[in-house]
């Protein structure tokens, strides 16, 4: 499979040709003198008095092609641009700090955010205008605004309006949201009007949120996953399964190969935007796995099992990481690998394209754009099956050949480009995926794609870190060519301690338990506010560990977005680490973090919902479970196939120093469990349905 790189000829080399990511080298033979961020840039910027262009963007983005092609790669726009500026290309993956402080800024300027992002900054890389796409008439006309304005009599204006913005992007997330942190511990009766909030956002109709584009956004149907174990709610159960069926059903996922794109375009889960995201694909194997334990469904299994087979089959590097997206384009247009004219179907299907026609709706007029088909579905294989007068077991076997002659025909066309850097976080997220498929199914493989990536991150990704003479364990983002590079950021520590723990709770392995320990000690030194109990998205020694100049704002991540935001996976992980560790420090913190949002979490539970698990988790104590014998693996698999969505559990076979397991035996020769709720231990059982009796 190609990776991503521009499709024109190189008449041009710039600084980017030097890089790892996949964006920047798409833009390493651009006729624009490109710099990464860096010191290089940002000092020749002062140097010289110039403006800074900063341009964010990443490898799968239609957007970012479109203008490269139309703008970047224009040899007299290419010229306005170095004249005036210095040009600074940053992907957005491998520094989301960069690329999070610079999306506020044009946020604060009333600019809704997007990529490609174009930030204009003075010398002193602060911002004084931005946007997303410019058209290549409009994008010259402002360069030449811009820099002739800088260069002449605007100059002081445009510096003015920069420190403005500065001042606003350093104001902390907490006064800038005005969010009062609460004295008040989390109740039923609070946790009813935040689920009331949500529930008021939902589509009723098609699932999802009401809005479009529509994202999947994870984070919302896990914490109903929650709520409907915590209420046994029937509406909240049907919403739930509204939407992971639709979702599954839609063009958003992919009926030949599985996986998901990373949005819909439509209401109706039908266009996807055709770019497949790692960071997607890995938390939706776990809300489709959890959902299964929950509400058993043979979707949601074949939904987990093949999109693990999709990432296997096209992101897995020979490594043991997993590669970070696959492009919406080939060929120069969005979504061509995907989509199916009704002749390419015959070809590929024979005598059974009018019936596999029929079951993915397609059409010879086209359900799309351009006589196209995007394969979706309608209706379940069993109402296929009457319609039919077919039994649902034959419809199974067809689908499954449908699926195998589709996919053979697809593989032969030219794939999308692939972004095949290895970023940590997002690899942390299908690692957490591939442990929840494990509790859910079982099944030895994922088991053993989750323990070759764990063992790819501990062996390629972390490193020493030292602070005060103290060593410590550290990670990088990025991992390319045999070469880690960029200092972690929190999303990092934060999603690899969670996967972490939740790998060692479907082992027992202890190291990884101990990593997650010492992962999190990092956290606390180096990215820890206690001025307000939470976490900076960047270390406290930025300047100095080789990822460039200092920033202008430190930020912290408060919003679930398509991914969780670090600081409440953070709140998770020392509540769960707390509870195995036995350090109430943890647990004492992660429930401050939780004060300290609580406000806007029950306001806005839509884009706090990871928060608003945490509410849901803090409501009732947290299940303590140590099972301790000879069958101590039949048994951990037999409570991990229910959906437990407050417990922690902790096994061996022998005896183990771990805090949970300590003084903890066998009894009477027969393996043990035992259930504790706040420390307090109800009398040890030796079966699995005593242990969930006692839940």
């Amino acid at each position: 499979m190609p990776s991503m790189s521009s499709a024109s000829q190189p008449t041009h080399t710039n600084r980017l040709s030097q890089e790892t990511s996949p964006y920047l080298l798409q833009h390493a033979h651009n006729p624009v003198d490109w710099y990464p961020w860096g010191e290089e840039a940002l000092q020749l910027a002062k140097v010289e008095q110039k403006p800074i262009l900063v341009s964010i963007g990443y490898a799968a983005c239609h957007w970012c092609h479109v203008m490269e092609r139309e703008s970047f790669e224009n040899p007299h726009i290419a010229q306005v641009m170095n004249k005036y500026f210095v040009c600074i290309k940053v992907d957005r993956e491998e520094r989301p700090d960069v690329d999070q402080v610079y999306m506020d800024a044009i946020q604060a300027m009333g600019v809704q955010g997007g990529w490609p992002l174009n930030v204009f900054l003075n010398p002193e890389a602060k911002p004084f205008y931005g946007g997303t796409y410019f058209p290549p008439k409009n994008w010259e006309q402002l360069l030449t605004s811009i820099g002739q304005g800088y260069a002449g009599q605007y100059r002081q204006e445009l510096d003015a309006s920069a420190q403005q913005f500065t001042q606003v992007l350093q104001t902390s997330e907490l006064e800038k949201y005005r969010i009062p942190a609460t004295t008040e511990g989390v109740s039923d009766e609070q946790f009813k009007l935040l689920v009331y909030n949500v529930v008021a956002k939902f589509d009723r109709e098609l699932g999802g949120i009401d809005r479009t584009p529509k994202f999947p956004m994870p984070a919302i149907w896990q914490f109903l996953l929650r709520t409907h174990a915590l209420s046994g709610s029937a509406p909240i159960l049907r919403q739930l399964e509204l939407t992971l069926r639709e979702m599954a059903w839609g063009g958003l996922y992919d009926q030949v190969g599985g996986g998901f794109a990373r949005y819909s375009v439509d209401a109706e889960w039908l266009v996807p935007h055709f770019e497949k995201m790692l960071y997607d694909n890995g938390q939706l194997i776990s809300l489709y796995a959890q959902a299964y334990q929950a509400a058993p469904n043979d979707l949601y299994r074949q939904v987990v099992y093949d999109t693990i087979g999709f990432v296997q089959r096209e992101l897995t590097s020979p490594e043991g990481g997993f590669y970070s997206a696959l492009d919406a384009d080939s060929e120069g247009e969005e979504g061509k690998f995907y989509v199916w004219t009704r002749e390419e179907l015959q070809q590929a299907l024979g005598d059974e394209e009018a019936l596999a026609s029929d079951y993915y709706n397609c059409t010879g007029l086209g359900n799309w754009e351009h006589g196209l088909n995007i394969l979706h579905r309608a209706e379940t294989d069993a109402e296929f099956a009457r319609r039919h007068l077919l039994t649902p077991d034959v419809v199974a076997e067809l689908v499954q050949g449908w699926q195998r002659k589709l996919l053979a025909a697809r593989e032969q066309r030219p794939h999308p480009g692939l972004d095949d850097k290895v970023l940590t976080a997002w690899n942390a997220l299908m690692l957490q995926g591939l442990t929840d498929a494990y509790r859910a199914f079982a099944d030895p493989d994922f088991l053993a794609l989750a323990e070759r990536n764990a063992v790819f991150l501990r062996d390629n990704l972390t490193c020493k870190r030292h602070f005060m003479g103290v060593a410590q364990v550290g990670l990088f983002r990025s991992f390319k060519h045999g070469r880690a590079s960029i200092d972690g950021f929190l999303e990092d520590y934060a999603l690899v301690i969670q996967a972490l723990i939740s790998l060692y709770e479907v082992t027992f392995v202890a190291e990884w338990l101990n990593l997650a320990k010492e992962l999190t000690e990092t956290t606390l030194t180096h990215f820890f506010d206690p001025t307000e109990n939470l976490f900076f998205f960047t270390d406290a020694d930025t300047a100095d560990n080789g990822r460039g100049s200092q920033l202008i704002a430190r930020k912290k991540e408060l919003f679930d977005n398509v991914i969780p935001a670090s600081n409440s996976v953070m709140a998770h992980n020392l509540h769960r680490l707390g509870l195995h560790l036995e350090n109430s420090q943890y647990t004492e913190l992660a429930a401050t973090m939780l004060r300290q949002v609580q406000e806007l979490v029950v306001q806005e539970p839509q884009n706090m919902a990871n928060w608003a698990s945490l509410y849901a988790n803090l409501l009732r104590p947290t299940a303590e479970i140590a099972v301790v014998g000879s069958q101590v693996e039949e048994f951990r698999r037999d409570i991990s196939h229910h959906y437990l969505p407050n417990v922690v559990l902790a096994g061996t076979a022998s005896v183990s120093s771990l805090p949970l397991l300590a003084g903890r035996e066998a009894r009477a020769g027969a393996t043990t469990i035992y259930v504790c709720f706040n420390r307090t231990c109800h009398q040890p059982v030796h079966s699995v349905a005593e242990a969930l009796a006692q839940l």
